[in-house]
């Protein structure tokens, strides 16, 4: 585990220096100041062996290497209700930041089957024509639906020392910080795993196209 620490739980002094010395990341830009909790994943920076890191740069533009992370993260954001999540950041997305967020009601009360264009308002009102690619296909949602938004510039414990937190609360923040810093083990693990079993490979794919021509008219 390069990124997962220990702490002792019962040593208020001990998770207070876990807290304050763990490294920071922007939430944004770094013009905004906002910074929280992040992990560098920089792959020179990954406790690998040179051969991985080689694969590892090959790797960057294979989407499955992307979908694989993605389900990782995923996980992690659903488990804390999104209102904690983990997202990629910095110029060339190195560095694993810490997120706030969470889930609040959509405003769509119906959506098309044929193109999944969502629309304000129910086929009572408005018909089930969608809007979009003219067809009946709306529908009424059945149940509410939510949406996961998240706090992009706001900072995560920033300014604080900690020094009037319980020990409860203490031990709370740990417990999160070790659960994304494990987050970030497990991508690590992830792609290092890739890499050791797969190697990339190049095919040609067409993609079908629709354009105008002029055709001669039969008289």
């Amino acid at each position: 585990m390069a990124f997962l620490k220990n702490v002792d739980m019962r040593n208020r002094w001990e998770m207070q220096k876990f807290l304050l010395e763990h490294f920071r990341y922007n939430t944004a830009n770094s013009w905004n100041y906002s910074t929280s909790y992040a992990c560098n994943m920089k792959i020179y920076n990954l406790d690998v062996s040179g051969e991985v890191k080689s694969r590892l740069y090959e790797m960057l533009n294979c989407n499955e290497v992307y979908e694989r992370i993605g389900c990782l993260i995923n996980t992690f954001d659903v488990e804390h209700d999104f209102r904690w999540q983990a997202a990629f950041n910095g110029r060339s997305g190195g560095y694993l930041v810490l997120y706030q967020g969470g889930k609040r009601s959509s405003e769509y009360k119906s959506f098309c089957r044929f193109c999944g264009q969502g629309n304000y308002t129910s086929t009572k009102q408005t018909g089930d024509v969608c809007g979009r690619c003219h067809k009946p296909r709306r529908v009424d949602y059945v149940c509410p639906v939510t949406e996961v938004f998240t706090y992009s510039c706001r900072a995560t414990d920033m300014d604080e020392d900690f020094e009037e937190w319980s020990m409860e609360e203490l031990r709370e923040r740990v417990k999160l910080i070790q659960e994304f810093d494990k987050l970030a083990d497990n991508i690590v693990a992830e792609v290092k795993y890739m890499a050791e079993c797969y190697e990339v490979a190049e095919e040609e794919y067409y993609v079908r196209k629709k354009r105008k021509v002029l055709k001669e008219e039969v008289v």
